[in-house]
């Protein structure tokens, strides 16, 4: 295949960007660095998928030359075919080696410039240029406006969740500016988005929950076709199951191993919610009596190695068998390899199991897809792509990850009922290759584009505004029991209006429930995700889409903070009881109080200073006495974010209603008291500027104080 090869002009000539990352036909290198993983075999597999196809003349899959002794010779070669109808291009670039993505924002230009001269110099134009990751899509972009060429658009991950996660890790924003060139890439990725024809997501909830905080979304160009799998890897149970490795190692665990197993595969990670799955299985006697519950947690040699979520999570794995004594019908093994894990879908199918995913939030459900093709029935989160996955596939239900009871109570059913256990593993494999492989993944993508090259669509833009800062540079606060719950109506009317303004205004929840918690309450009143989730009095904070942790935040929080030390001061004081394990956190410690026999605030704070405990302590709706780490409350909290996210205090909306609402109500953000308040807790306030005291309750009196600061008029745009 030479640098001019002949074209079928009766077949779509397909042009794929990918321009960072070290890319080859054969023995891909996945993980050296953060450039070779998942999008390098994705656009990989896409190329050969494709050629593969009749429908499909030609395809050149155009990333940069490198050459650089640190790497394989391999990715300084101009050409390299991988089929007759497909190969790999490598255009000229950068003259310094192997650049990673983070660097190639200089250089994108000049690969523009040598990816226009090579197009031009092929038979005929492509029908289609498609790009992978924001990088691409820059290049894309000048391509198409010169050759008038479809652009398609693959966005893998973006820039302004990017952000988010790194702010959450630690990072300020000059330095994610300095070392990622972030808003770079997030103007690449909304120019992108403005001059596509048609943008490819891999769930409805990538496009709703990631794509929608871009100024430039346009969902009627959206659409999902999920990635394809190895069905070479993932299959049905063969018959050698019990023979293999992973099973002896799983078998040390159970008394009875011969059971059907219940399968969890995931990290190590509180997201994850392996605790609930626990102690769902460890309330159900009927669940342990007919089942297994097997663990796949990642590897772990010695738990005080592993990071500091990760030892969390398996430290507590370890005390919930010991409480509930679940010895014997659970399995956690400290080690398994890469190929065990096919080997677990099939074990777990040919026992007649069923695989779980109970995450809080799953973005799009790979492991889900994995077990369906292994014949194994699912039971999963009822968030984000799992949706999408069950509907297509039909193979299993979905849960409220946060109901134990339901759980169990589902789990019972797909193990019991044999014809519905056997008609949903069929099912299964049915629906992945349908809907799964990399045969359907072409054959739904030739579909979305094939009607692009005929111009047989009509070209539909939205009206597209750009806000006027790069970020957010709004938000609204809210208290969720007493702000937000309580008028179904007006609840449902604000969420309107937060969703109208989500692209100049942030909404964030601070509640003094924990996480688990406040997830549940959110889904039961229909409230979505926030792009912001502080609980336990302030002492967490997780950011949307995924419910990551502000990790940088905990480690600022826990500076002198002695739990035990505080529990033995206040064990002997009149009034108080400990509240139940439930509602007690790392950086919280929660009792119930009885105001007319426990000492006062004042006496308690004094107590505890005289021992030299550097805490907070709150009372709420008279009855709830909270003590966390001096750094923390919920006042603290929002301000730590305003600082991080850059939104000033005086653009901050914040919303309350008992006693421990104060901190955050006071200094410079705008403030208001729904009517509603508990008894006289926010009486202080009266007198204080930009505390508005609204007539009205619950979510009404927060719109009301939307239209007494008409903070809305912030949310003016100009179109462009």
């Amino acid at each position: 295949m030479s640098k001019n090869q002949s074209v079928n002009k009766e077949k779509l000539y397909i042009v794929l960007i990918s321009v960072h990352g070290l890319i080859r036909g054969r023995n891909l290198e996945l993980g050296n660095d953060a450039d070779t993983g998942g999008q390098t075999k994705y656009v990989v597999e896409l190329a050969q998928a494709l050629g593969k196809n009749d429908r499909v003349g030609r395809v050149d899959l155009l990333t940069q030359k490198v050459i650089d002794p640190q790497v394989s010779k391999d990715y300084a070669r101009p050409f390299e075919n991988i089929s007759d109808k497909v190969r790999i291009v490598r255009i000229d670039c950068c003259d310094n080696g192997y650049v990673p993505k983070e660097g190639l924002w200089d250089f994108l230009d000049n690969f523009a410039d040598q990816a226009l001269d090579f197009i031009r110099g092929q038979e005929k134009l492509p029908d289609i240029i498609h790009s992978h990751y924001a990088d691409a899509g820059y290049v894309a972009v000048k391509l198409t406006r010169h050759l008038a060429v479809p652009l398609v658009h693959t966005g893998h991950s973006l820039g302004r969740v990017k952000r988010r996660s790194l702010l959450a890790s630690g990072l300020k924003p000059d330095d994610i500016e300095k070392k990622y060139n972030i808003s770079r890439r997030i103007n690449a990725e909304e120019d992108t988005l403005g001059a596509a024809r048609l943008i490819i997501a891999s769930t409805h909830q990538e496009i709703e929950g990631q794509y929608g905080l871009y100024d430039y979304y346009q969902p009627q160009q959206m659409c999902v076709i999920p990635p394809g799998t190895d069905l070479n890897l993932f299959q049905p149970p063969r018959g050698d199951e019990y023979d293999t490795p992973i099973y002896r190692s799983i078998c040390r665990f159970l008394a009875q191993p011969e059971k059907p197993v219940i399968l969890a595969i995931s990290r190590a990670d509180k997201r994850k919610n392996i605790s609930t799955l626990i102690e769902a299985y460890g309330e159900s006697p009927e669940l342990q009596a007919i089942a297994n519950l097997v663990i796949i947690a990642g590897n772990r040699n010695d738990i005080s190695d592993l990071d500091d979520g990760a030892r969390e999570v398996i430290s507590d794995l370890l005390a919930m068998v010991d409480q509930q004594d679940l010895y014997g019908r659970v399995a956690y093994p400290k080690h398994h390899r890469t190929d065990d894990i096919p080997s677990l879908y099939r074990l777990a199918a040919q026992s007649g199991g069923v695989f779980i995913n109970p995450a809080l939030t799953e973005p799009f459900g790979l492991t889900l897809i994995e077990a369906a093709a292994c014949g194994l029935p699912v039971v999963a989160t009822e968030d984000g792509g799992p949706r999408d996955i069950i509907s297509n596939c039909k193979n299993g239900y979905l849960v409220n990850p946060l109901d134990r009871a339901e759980i169990s109570r589902v789990l019972l059913k797909v193990i019991n009922e044999k014809t519905v256990w056997k008609k949903m593993s069929l099912n299964g494999i049915r629906g992945v290759h349908d809907h799964y492989s990399w045969d359907s993944h072409v054959s739904k993508y030739l579909d979305r584009i094939t009607p692009l090259v005929d111009q047989t669509v009509p070209v539909k833009k939205a009206s597209l505004y750009r806000r006027p800062t790069m970020y957010h540079g709004h938000a609204i606060f809210s208290d969720l029991d007493q702000s937000l719950l309580g008028d179904t109506e007006s609840l449902q009317l604000f969420i309107r209006v937060i969703q109208d303004n989500k692209k100049c205004i942030a909404f964030g929840i601070v509640t003094g429930r924990r996480l688990d918690s406040a997830l549940k309450d959110m889904k039961k009143n229909r409230i979505p995700l926030p792009d912001v989730l502080i609980s336990s009095l302030g002492t967490e904070i997780h950011y949307a889409p995924d419910l990551t942790l502000d990790t940088a935040w905990t480690n600022h929080i826990e500076h002198l903070w002695n739990p035990r030390a505080v529990r033995r001061i206040l064990a002997k004081l009149p009034g108080i009881k400990a509240q139940p394990k439930s509602e007690q956190g790392e950086f919280k410690i929660s009792y119930y109080i009885d105001p007319e026999i426990s000492p006062d605030i004042d006496e308690i704070n004094r107590l505890l200073h005289q021992h030299e405990q550097a805490v907070n302590v709150f009372i709420s709706f008279g009855q709830f006495l909270d003590i966390v780490p001096a750094r923390a409350s919920k006042g603290y909290a929002l301000r730590w974010v305003a600082e991080q996210w850059g939104i000033p205090l005086e653009n901050i909306l914040v919303a309350g209603g008992s006693g421990a609402d104060e901190d955050m109500m006071r200094g410079n953000t705008k403030a208001v008291v729904v009517a509603n308040r508990h008894d006289e807790e926010l009486s202080d306030l009266m007198d204080v500027d930009r505390v508005y005291f609204a007539e009205k309750p619950y979510a009404e009196g927060i719109l009301d104080a939307i239209d007494h600061y008409a903070f809305l008029d912030a949310c003016k745009v100009t179109e462009i």
